[in-house]
C-alpha cells in the first residue's frame, strides 16, 4: 500500500517520497515519486491508492499531470444528473427524488471533482469521509459555515445513499470508452445495521388493535382504512380505485389494480401504472367489502374516484395522516391503551402478517401484495414465519413417522366446528331469549317479498334460504362451502356418514316457481361476519354445569340469527327452564368478547346469589 517516506537533503530541507508496489502485490514492481512538500505527497499517495496501487492516468513521472484533464461533462454534478436522466423504468417522482439527493447530499462533497481518472478525480478516501460525515451529521466541505446542522442519517439511510453514488460512479467505469479503472465505492466500510432496524420500520397490528383504530377513525376515513387493511393495497393504489375496477374472479367479488397515484418530476400528482408489472393484479375480496365499495360507486362515472378527500378531490396522504390517522391513533391510545404507533402503510404490513398467521402460502401473499419477486416477500415478512415452528415440526414428525398422527393444527385454531373431538354443549332455547337477541329469520328483507318468482333456494346445513337473484344464491353457496371445507374434511376423516357430510355443505341453488316457506326472500347479498363467542352455564347454587370452552370463532351469515352480530361485543345472562343460568358473549372483536364474557359470568353469579330458593352461603362468589 502506498506510503510516504521522508528524506533529509544536504541543504537541510526534506523530500517526501511516495512509494508503493504496482497493483499492491508483494512481488509487484517498486514505484516511487518525490515531492518537495508534504501536502502534495499526501494528495498523490491518495491518488495511487484510489487507482488500485497504480500510477494515476495522465500522470507523467517527474512531471505530474501534463494538463488539467478535467472536462466539464465529467465533473460530478453534470455527470450524475445526466446518469439519472438516462435511467429507464423509473417513475417521474423517483427521478426527481434522485436528482434532489444528488444536489443536497452529494454535490456539497464531490462537486469540485471529476468522475474521470486523473487529476482532481474522486477517490476512495473521499467516499469514506462522505459516509462518515452523513452518519455523524457533519457539514460538507462546500457547506457555508453558518449552515444549520445536517441530519444524522440512520445506517439504513446511509446505505441507500451510498448505493446511488456507487451506481453513478459505476456508470463512469462502464462507459465506452471507460472513464475510470475502478469504482471508489467498492470497498467502503458502511455503518452496521442494528439487525432489528428493518423490523422496527414496520409495525404489525393485531386484529384487535386495528379494530380499535378503525373505531376511532372519523366516518369519512373508516371505509378507506378498511379497504387498505382488507386488501393490503398501497396508499396510492387504494386512493386511485374507480368503479370500473370492481370485478369478479371465479365467481367471487374482486378488485383490479391497474393504476396508482404517483408524482411527476415537478412533484405534481398524476395517475399512472402501478409500481411494477406484478403490481397490476386482480385480488378477491369479501362480500362485505364488495358491497361497501359498490355502494360508494352508485351514481359515479366509471372513472371517478371511489375515495375522495374532504373537498372532493384526491386524498392527500399528508392531510389524511395529520387530520385523520394520527388523531385516531391518539384516541385509541387514550381509550384502549394502544401502545404501537403505526403508519398508514403499516396496514399493508399487518395484512400480510394476518395472512401468514392464517398459514396462507407465501406465493399467494406475494401475488396479493403485488411483489415483483417472492424474494421481496420472504425478505420483508419471512421473520414472521417463526410463529409457525410448532406446525412445521409437527408436519416433519408426521412425514418421518408413519405412525404419527396427522398434525392437528385446527384443534388449536379456535375453529370449534373444524373438529368433532370437541365436546358438545347442550343448549336449550327458551322464549326469554327473544327479550335480548331478536330473531330476524321470519322478517322479509328489503320489504315484503313473498310474491317474487322464480326464487333460487340454497340449502345450508338443512336450512333453506331463498334468493331473488341466482348469482347471490350461487355466491352464498360457494362461500359457505369455502368456509366449511375444513369441517367437512374433518368429518370425512373421522368416518361420518356421507349423508351427514353432504348436509353440512351447501346444496343448490335450486330454482323454484315461488317461495312457500317462512320468512321473506333475500333481494340483496346478506352480510357475513367472523363472530367470536363464549358460553358458560351455572346451576342454581352457582356451580359451573361444565367447564367453559375456549372462545370459538366462526363465520356467521345474516340469516343465522343465533350466531350473527355486527357489534364488537354483546352479552346476555338468562335463566333456563331447568333452573340454570347461562352467560353468553359474542361479537366481532375477540378481545372485547373476552371482556364481555367475564362481565356476563359476573352477572350470572349475581343472579344465582339472588335466587330466593338458595342459601347465599352456598353460592360460589
Amino acid at each position: 500500500m502506498a506510503y510516504i517516506e521522508t528524506k533529509e537533503r544536504k541543504d537541510g530541507e526534506s523530500t517526501y517520497v511516495v512509494r508503493w508496489r504496482a497493483g499492491g502485490a508483494r512481488a509487484g514492481k517498486r514505484e516511487s515519486e518525490p515531492f518537495d512538500d508534504l501536502p502534495s505527497a499526501e494528495r498523490f499517495r491518495d491518488l495511487v491508492k484510489g487507482h488500485g496501487e497504480h500510477w494515476p492516468p495522465g500522470w507523467i513521472k517527474g512531471h505530474g499531470f501534463v494538463a488539467d484533464q478535467r472536462r466539464q461533462e465529467t465533473m460530478f454534478e453534470p455527470f450524475a444528473l445526466a446518469y439519472v436522466d438516462r435511467l429507464t423504468g423509473i417513475q417521474g417522482d423517483t427521478r426527481s427524488k434522485y436528482k434532489k439527493e444528488i444536489r443536497e447530499n452529494m454535490v456539497p462533497w464531490f462537486g469540485p471533482y471529476s468522475v474521470e481518472d486523473g487529476e482532481g478525480s474522486i477517490v476512495r478516501t473521499m467516499v469514506q469521509d462522505w459516509v462518515n460525515d452523513l452518519e455523524a451529521g457533519r457539514l460538507a466541505p462546500l457547506d457555508p459555515r453558518d449552515r444549520k446542522p445536517r441530519t444524522k442519517y440512520a445506517p439504513k439511510t446511509v446505505q441507500n445513499k451510498h448505493g446511488l453514488l456507487s451506481a453513478i460512479l459505476q456508470y463512469a467505469v462502464d462507459a465506452e470508452p471507460s472513464l475510470r479503472a475502478s469504482n471508489p465505492c467498492a470497498k467502503t466500510r458502511l455503518p452496521r445495521l442494528d439487525g432489528a432496524e428493518d423490523e422496527e420500520e414496520m409495525v404489525f397490528l393485531e386484529r384487535e388493535e386495528w379494530a380499535w383504530i378503525h373505531e376511532c377513525l372519523k366516518d369519512d376515513a373508516k371505509e378507506l382504512g378498511e379497504t387498505i387493511a382488507e386488501t393490503g393495497f398501497r396508499w396510492g393504489e387504494a386512493t386511485a380505485l374507480q368503479p370500473r375496477d370492481l370485478r369478479r374472479r371465479n365467481g367471487r367479488p374482486a378488485i383490479r389494480v391497474q393504476r396508482a397515484w404517483k408524482k411527476d418530476e415537478d412533484g405534481k400528482s398524476i395517475l399512472g401504472a402501478p409500481k411494477t408489472r406484478k403490481a397490476r393484479r386482480t385480488i378477491v375480496i369479501t362480500h362485505k367489502l364488495d358491497r361497501m365499495l359498490r355502494r360508494r360507486a352508485k351514481g359515479l362515472a366509471p372513472n371517478d374516484l371511489l375515495f375522495t378527500g374532504p373537498e372532493g378531490g384526491k386524498w392527500d396522504p399528508g392531510t389524511f395522516r395529520r387530520l385523520r390517522w394520527v388523531p385516531a391513533i391518539e384516541l385509541a391510545a387514550e381509550k384502549y391503551g394502544l401502545i404501537k404507533r403505526p403508519r398508514i402503510h403499516d396496514l399493508r404490513h399487518s395484512h400480510a402478517s394476518w395472512l401468514i398467521a392464517a398459514r396462507v402460502p407465501l406465493p399467494a401473499i406475494q401475488g396479493r401484495l403485488g411483489h415483483e419477486s417472492i424474494t421481496t416477500t420472504v425478505d420483508r415478512y419471512g421473520h414472521l414465519l417463526d410463529a409457525l415452528d410448532d406446525e412445521v415440526m409437527a408436519a416433519v414428525e408426521w412425514a418421518m413417522d408413519p405412525n404419527a398422527p396427522l398434525p392437528g393444527f385446527l384443534a388449536h385454531s379456535g375453529l370449534a366446528s373444524a373438529t368433532g373431538a370437541l365436546p358438545h354443549v347442550p343448549r336449550q332455547h327458551s322464549g326469554m331469549a327473544q327479550d335480548t337477541w331478536k330473531d330476524a329469520s321470519d322478517m322479509a328483507q328489503d320489504g315484503t317479498e313473498y310474491d317474487i318468482e322464480p326464487v333460487f333456494v340454497v340449502t345450508l346445513d338443512g336450512r333453506e334460504v331463498p334468493f331473488a337473484n341466482r348469482q347471490h344464491a350461487q355466491d352464498v353457496a360457494d362461500q359457505w362451502n369455502d368456509d366449511h371445507t375444513t369441517a367437512v374434511e374433518a368429518m370425512r376423516a373421522n368416518g361420518w356418514p356421507e349423508d351427514k357430510i353432504t348436509r353440512r355443505g351447501a346444496v343448490g341453488p335450486e330454482e323454484r316457481e315461488r317461495w312457500t316457506g317462512g320468512g321473506g326472500v333475500w333481494t340483496r347479498m346478506p352480510d357475513r361476519e367472523f363472530v367470536h363467542s363464549a358460553l358458560a352455564s351455572y346451576s342454581p347454587d352457582g356451580d359451573l354445569n361444565y367447564e367453559p370452552l375456549p372462545v370459538t370463532s366462526l363465520w356467521n351469515w345474516e340469516f343465522e340469527p343465533d350466531g350473527f352480530t355486527t357489534r364488537a361485543a354483546e352479552f346476555r345472562t338468562e335463566f333456563r327452564p331447568d333452573g340454570s343460568t347461562e352467560a353468553h358473549a359474542r361479537g366481532v372483536n375477540k378481545l372485547a368478547v373476552k371482556r364481555a364474557f367475564e362481565q356476563a359470568r359476573m352477572d350470572a353469579l349475581k343472579a344465582c346469589s339472588q335466587n330466593p330458593n338458595i342459601n347465599s352461603a352456598d353460592v360460589i362468589a
